[in-house]
């Protein structure tokens, strides 16, 4: 059954974990709303290969019209987390137990929501300590499920088992 997938992204996101991802989602019949602060922003990756039309605003979603959530990694974190209405997004998402997948330095976000405490997780190796201070279990491997709750992977090169994993986990 298609899920509903908010993207929490902004400018400077990384440009594969975004298009490679939401390629997979959208071919599985996945539906993908892009939230951020302006709903038809246009926002670009960090590597300018990849532009994303802002669907929704923030201040207009409502958590409930969603299945999953999917944030990609890259520097658009650092923007998100500057604005409490993201984490405010995310700690909802996280107490209603959805899904929240994550990849490379993504984590961060989830980090600043306080929202890791107990959860098997991954992150880029430089920013493990962080992780581990959070609270969460950290494991150095290729990508982490914690019971379809939060889907991590800690570098690009894990992009494939990250997608892997979250599409078997939407399909549940």
């Amino acid at each position: 059954m298609p899920k509903n997938i908010a993207v929490l992204v902004t400018h400077n996101f990384e440009d594969t974990h975004y298009d490679e991802t939401v390629e997979a989602f959208r071919a599985t019949r996945h539906s993908i709303l892009n939230i951020e602060a302006q709903a038809g922003k246009i926002i670009h990756g960090q590597h300018c290969t990849s532009t994303v039309t802002i669907d929704q605003s923030i201040a207009e979603v409502d958590l409930n019209n969603f299945d999953a959530l999917l944030i990609p990694g890259g520097h658009s974190h650092d923007l998100l987390s500057q604005d409490l209405r993201y984490l405010e997004f995310i700690q909802h998402f996280a107490n209603s137990h959805k899904l929240i997948m994550s990849i490379s330095n993504a984590p961060q976000l989830l980090i600043q929501a306080r929202v890791v405490a107990g959860h098997l997780m991954t992150i880029n190796k430089p920013n493990a300590s962080s992780l581990i201070d959070a609270g969460a279990v950290y494991y150095d491997v290729s990508v982490v499920n914690d019971n379809n709750l939060y889907i991590s992977s800690p570098s690009s090169t894990d992009l494939p088992y990250f997608i892997r994993e979250s599409l078997i986990a939407l399909g549940q």
